[in-house]
C-alpha cells in the first residue's frame, strides 16, 4: 500500500506517517521542509503544495505507477490566525486559502489518475470551519472549503474512490497543561496526534464511508458554553 501525506512534517502529518508506515504503507512526506524527527522509512519529497509545477515534479519524483491514499493534511497556519480582517492583506489572505484549499484540489487532480478502485481521500479541515474566534476569517474560509470540496469530491470521483475530511480540534503535544484545558472536553483531555491518525486508519478503510467529515474534538463542538 502507498500513502501521500502532504504537510507531512508538522504535528498532525508526523503522526499520521509514523501510524500509516507502522500499519504497513509505503510513504511519502510532501512538505517544503524535512520533518525535525522524520519518520524512519517515510520519503521526504520537497513540494509546494499550492504551486502546480511543484505538485506536478513531485508527484512525478516518486515513479509510482499507483496509490491508495492521499490525505491532505498541508496548509500555512503563521499569520492565519489572529490578523483582524481590516489588516489582512490580499497576499496573506491567498497564501491561508492556497496552501490549504487549492493544494487539496491540486494534489487530487494529481494523483487520482493513480488510484485504483477502492482508493481514498482524507482532506484535514478543522472545527474552525464549523465555529470561530474572532480573527479566523481566512484560516475558517479555507477549512470550510475544503468540507464541501470533500463532499464534491465524494461525488465526483465515486465509487473509485472514497473521499473524505477530519476536522480536528485542540491537538497538542504539551504536557504541562492546565486541568481547566483537559476538562473543558467532553472526553476530559486535549487531543493527541495519534487521535488524528486513528481516525485517518479509519477512513482509509471505512469502505461504505464517503462524503463526510469526521470532527475529532473531545466533543467540544457538541458543548454549549455559557457567560458566567
Amino acid at each position: 500500500m502507498k500513502a501521500i501525506v502532504t504537510g507531512g512534517a508538522g504535528l498532525i502529518g508526523t503522526g499520521i506517517c509514523e501510524a500509516l508506515s507502522a500499519r504497513g504503507y509505503e510513504v511519502a512526506s510532501f512538505d517544503l521542509t524535512e520533518a525535525a524527527h522524520p519518520v524512519e522509512g517515510v520519503r521526504q519529497v520537497e513540494c509546494d503544495v499550492s504551486d502546480e509545477a511543484s505538485v506536478e515534479i513531485a508527484v512525478a519524483e516518486l515513479k509510482w505507477d499507483r496509490l491508495d491514499l492521499l490525505v491532505n493534511n498541508a496548509g500555512a497556519t503563521g499569520g492565519a490566525l489572529g490578523t483582524p480582517i481590516l489588516d489582512m492583506s490580499l497576499t496573506d489572505w491567498r497564501r491561508v486559502i492556497d496552501s490549504h484549499l487549492t493544494g487539496a484540489f491540486l494534489m487530487t487532480r494529481a494523483v487520482a489518475p493513480l488510484m485504483r478502485e477502492g482508493g481514498s481521500i482524507v482532506n484535514m479541515a478543522s472545527t474552525r470551519a464549523f465555529m470561530s474566534e474572532p480573527n479566523s476569517e481566512a484560516y475558517a474560509a479555507s477549512k470550510g472549503g475544503l468540507v464541501a470540496l470533500t463532499h464534491a469530491l465524494a461525488v465526483s470521483l465515486g465509487p473509485k474512490i472514497r473521499v473524505n475530511a477530519i476536522a480536528p480540534g485542540w491537538i497538542t503535544n504539551e504536557t504541562k497543561l492546565s486541568h481547566e484545558d483537559e476538562t473543558q472536553h467532553p472526553a476530559g483531555r486535549v487531543g493527541r496526534p495519534k487521535d488524528i491518525a486513528d481516525a485517518v486508519l479509519y477512513l482509509a478503510g471505512a469502505g461504505f464511508v464517503t462524503g463526510q467529515t469526521l470532527s475529532v474534538d473531545g466533543g467540544m463542538t457538541k458543548k454549549m458554553i455559557y457567560a458566567e
